[in-house]
């Protein structure tokens, strides 16, 4: 099964198609480099579906995700230097991130110099170019908008033993997400304790079981359209805490893992207009969904720290919720990421 985007990468079209949708799409004839030449695995029915080759150091993978039922894009960047296993980063995006509407791609790649700056570094890049609106977790229901979400499996389960297999890993992972997805990745360390060895959150509200927290889940999911009862069940529903990142319960599974967990200072952080942030709230700005996320980010902070669980915070002086604010909070996690994978 391919999707459309996948079907319109192939034939005489190819170029064409490439302008429309964003991706280079010319190669795509050429044989696979040998980084992808060994036995690939399939993740009951979970499979790599097939890959774009951009250049010798990146590529867009298409993995068909048996729990969904079909075909997720991620764009790859290859280590500076594949002779021996390497670690993966992996990197999820903000609501509105991935790939638009009309087919652009709007991600880590395209709002921030992370291709230039990872240039150097012996680690595989994932980045997962899917998942808008749905806090990338396993949903109760399908939605009749944005259809079968079951992201916890998908990245936890189907999706790490694919890549480990292309890309002839060392098994050693980190996960970074902003906005929507700086929730989502406390989340994922959780629920698959050790797959991640360090998680980066920068501008995220953990707390989805309480408000604020909880409303701003709710009004992300609604302004993709989709029905946010559709995720955990009806407001209040045991689910809601079950899979609350920041309870106690959940906290504790973090122990031993590196966290950066970042958030700009509140209601002097830069603001402007929402499509140029990744924001989740077109409606509000930057400084405004910023003051809230600190706010968030501070009470998570209280958390760990009376659990005493390890993890670093930042408060970036003037920070938005905005790509501009976040590749600064990554360039800052990064040193830290990249000695807890080995680099």
């Amino acid at each position: 099964m391919k999707s459309a985007r996948g079907r319109l990468c192939q034939g005489a079209g190819a170029i064409l198609a490439a302008t429309v949708l964003g991706v280079f799409c010319a190669g795509v004839a050429q044989a696979e480099p040998p980084a992808y030449s060994g036995a690939q695995v399939d993740v009951d029915g979970s499979h790599l579906d097939h890959v774009v080759q951009h250049d010798d150091r990146r590529a867009t993978f298409y993995v068909y995700s048996a729990a969904m039922n079909r075909v997720i894009a991620m764009q790859v960047i290859l280590p500076a230097d594949n002779s021996a296993p390497r670690p993966t980063l992996y990197l999820l995006n903000g609501a509105e991130d991935g790939i638009d509407g009309n087919g652009q791609e709007t991600s880590w790649e395209t709002k921030t110099d992370l291709v230039s700056y990872m240039g150097d570094q012996n680690v595989n890049v994932v980045n997962i170019l899917d998942g808008r609106y749905s806090y990338y977790t396993d949903w109760q229901t399908d939605d009749p908008v944005i259809g079968r979400n079951k992201w916890t499996t998908f990245l936890t389960q189907e999706l790490p033993p694919i890549i480990d297999s292309a890309l002839n890993t060392s098994g050693a992972n980190a996960i970074a997400g902003v906005s929507m997805s700086a929730t989502s990745v406390l989340a994922l360390a959780e629920d698959a304790p050790g797959l991640y060895r360090s998680v980066g959150s920068f501008s995220g509200c953990a707390q989805t079981s309480t408000d604020p927290g909880r409303r701003y889940l709710q009004v992300t999911v609604l302004s993709g359209g989709a029905n946010p009862w559709n995720i955990w069940g009806p407001d209040g529903s045991p689910a809601w805490t079950a899979n609350d990142p920041s309870t106690d319960a959940n906290l504790v599974k973090l122990r031993g893992t590196d966290l950066y967990i970042a958030a700009g200072s509140g209601p002097n952080g830069t603001s402007g207009p929402a499509g140029n942030m990744g924001s989740s709230q077109p409606a509000m700005s930057s400084n405004v969904l910023e003051s809230t996320v600190a706010g968030c980010t501070q009470a998570l902070q209280a958390s760990t720290e009376r659990l005493g669980i390890p993890a670093t915070y930042s408060y970036l002086p003037n920070g938005g919720h905005n790509w501009p604010s976040w590749q600064i909070d990554f360039h800052a996690a990064w040193p830290g990421m990249a000695r807890s994978l080995g680099i």
